[in-house]
């Protein structure tokens, strides 16, 4: 069973996206609830009980904005897949910072909106994507949502992961980067360095620095190739 929070203080609004999201689940391929909440604290205690699978966000609420509510969600939760829609355009840069799978502008337009559902719903139900690494404790599976950046250390790798921790992995670099490739969101932006894209917070041509803080080299050349890789992936359809 799928679940869907609708989040909006209009109450006009909240009605005419909870029944445009009911006319979907009609067509949808597995069960789905939709449950509606119309504040930002009431959504924050929700979602620290469960983890709905996706989150239709407004963005202008009174208190606690959905931008603000997003952030904190992301947090702790890292797997909710949020959905902004708004009457401005202004926060779509904005939206990126918390791994936002999309962003309508009202009045919602249904095919768009559809269009965006069904996607996600189809990157829930598919295995996410994970990678085997030897360790000296023999091997391990890692998903690689989880992992923030990867680093070359003599002759062993580093994989920093996004919740503070890291395992250090047998092998060179360049084993790994056959596995992490662009298309599932990764770029080697030094010979050192591997990073996941949807972890990166913000760049300049020679550096790039991660959610967590972590300041990487972006090899020289590379800076404008990183940045036209980093639209590419956070703003692909």
């Amino acid at each position: 069973m799928f679940e869907i929070i609708i989040c909006d203080d209009d109450s006009a609004c909240l009605e005419q996206t909870n029944q445009l999201v009911n006319d979907w689940i009609e067509t949808a391929s597995v069960p789905v609830t939709v449950k509606t909440i119309d504040n930002g604290d009431m959504l924050l205690n929700y979602c620290n009980k469960y983890n709905p699978d996706m989150i239709l966000l407004d963005i202008m609420m009174p208190l606690l904005n959905g931008m603000d509510a997003a952030r904190e969600i992301r947090e702790h939760n890292l797997t909710s897949k949020i959905i902004f829609l708004t009457s401005s355009p202004e926060f779509a840069i904005e939206s990126y910072d918390v791994d936002a799978s999309g962003y309508l502008l009202k009045p919602v337009d249904r095919y768009k909106l559809y269009k965006l559902l069904n996607k996600c719903l189809s990157e829930i139900s598919r295995p996410a994507d994970s990678i085997t690494i030897h360790s000296a404790f023999g091997y391990q599976n890692i998903y690689l949502h989880n992992i923030e950046y990867l680093e070359a250390q003599n002759k062993k790798v580093i994989i920093f992961l996004s919740n503070g921790d890291k395992t250090e992995a047998i092998g060179a670099l360049s084993y790994y980067e056959k596995s992490l490739t662009l298309e599932k969101g990764f770029f080697k932006c030094h010979r050192s360095y591997i990073v996941y894209i949807p972890a990166v917070d913000h760049f300049s041509g020679t550096e790039l620095v991660t959610k967590s803080g972590t300041r990487i080299p972006i090899a020289r050349g590379l800076g404008r190739t990183f940045q036209d890789t980093y639209f590419s992936y956070m703003f692909r359809e």
